[in-house]
């Protein structure tokens, strides 16, 4: 299911240091190779493979600023953010959009953004502004990891759906769960992530003990987790997935409705509400953007009320944007975590590596 896939799965993340990749550009959303541009009326964002706009909103910015944009989609996230880093002294383009705070750490440590503070970041939900001091990142929308349940299958078995990370590893719900790769998928790594925040640096490796012996299935990323095991999903339904809790997003449950034919008036899916982990993803003005100009343009618009109303039925996330509307069906089925873990990307940044490496050898072995 194409359209889920591409609003929230945000991406494949490198759990180890940088991958190797390629230092040449890829195909921009032209198909001209690198979207690096000496053109000063033309602005290149770079981002991950799930970032998605409406095109009359892009159309207008580009009336109405007169910069022609031009968007480049290099892979997942993690791989997106590693090949920005590799490079960034002569960069694909001005703006990249799709780093968060879980990989922020090492594109600040390497130098990837060039400080700018947004018209229109005082707007923006402070929570959120983890750089405020120097600006080098722009927060443009949040979203939870959570564990998502398959109601039929509770209702069918007379048994209530878990609540917390503690529940998960009880004996009722032995053999239900699946989730992804922490080395390998965003989810993954924001539920690991998720876990650490919650039990501590002395209790998370205990806890996945646990969640092993309750018989977690483990995959490689969210495209099969949630459209090949999940059992509430329209993809796993077809495909015969028989686990019904995964690791997925609290706006997953809007979508089984939206892009549902006929649409139910129910959402098939429920989120425990204590298993979920705030993400949050930033834009940056690349440090050696060739538009600077056209750059600072571009990341105005990402968190101007137009784009902010228009982002949440295509990329599936959240505005950080106070007062910009969140479409019914977000409120309705999948309203934000209220109370969702979190972690400061320092610690993040102190820990991460660490952390994969660990579960890898925990939980893979």
């Amino acid at each position: 299911m194409g359209t889920i896939k591409k609003a929230t799965a945000v991406g494949t993340v490198v759990g180890l240091g940088l991958v190797t990749l390629a230092a040449c550009g890829s195909s921009g959303s032209d198909g001209s190779g690198s979207g690096r541009s000496g053109d000063s009326r033309t602005v290149t964002l770079v981002g991950h493979d799930s970032f998605a706009y409406s095109k009359e909103v892009l159309a207008a910015f580009e009336k109405e600023s007169g910069y022609k944009v031009r968007v480049l989609k290099d892979g997942d996230a993690g791989q997106a953010v590693n090949k920005a880093i590799l490079t960034k002294d002569n960069p694909q383009g001005d703006v990249f959009f799709g780093v968060d705070n879980t990989l922020l750490s090492r594109a600040l440590d390497n130098g990837l953004f060039q400080p700018y503070e947004a018209k229109g970041l005082t707007d923006v939900a402070e929570d959120v502004q983890l750089d405020k001091d120097e600006h080098r990142v722009t927060p443009v929308d949040t979203g939870d990891v959570c564990v998502n349940y398959d109601k039929k299958y509770f209702e069918d078995h007379g048994l209530e759906p878990p609540e917390s990370f503690a529940d998960l590893v009880k004996p009722a719900y032995k053999d239900l769960l699946v989730t992804e790769n922490a080395s390998t998928s965003s989810p993954g790594l924001g539920f690991l992530l998720g876990t650490a925040a919650e039990y501590g640096d002395g209790g998370w490796q205990d806890y996945w003990k646990k969640l092993e012996a309750n018989g977690v299935k483990v995959v490689d990323g969210w495209e099969q987790a949630y459209n090949e095991e999940f059992s509430g999903s329209a993809g796993g339904r077809k495909a015969g997935g028989d686990r019904p809790l995964v690791v997925s997003y609290a706006s997953s449950p809007p979508a089984e409705v939206i892009y549902a034919d006929p649409q139910p008036k129910a959402a098939p899916t429920g989120v425990a509400a204590g298993t979920c982990f705030r993400q949050i993803e930033f834009a940056g003005l690349l440090s050696n953007a060739s538009n600077v100009k056209g750059g600072k343009a571009l990341i105005d618009f990402l968190i101007s009320k137009r784009f902010q109303e228009d982002m949440p039925l295509n990329m599936f996330v959240y505005p950080v944007l106070e007062g910009a509307k969140v479409p019914e069906a977000f409120t309705e089925y999948g309203p934000a975590a209220k109370d969702p873990e979190t972690l400061e990307p320092a610690r993040i940044a102190e820990h991460r590596d660490q952390w994969v490496k660990a579960w890898t050898s925990l939980v893979l072995k």
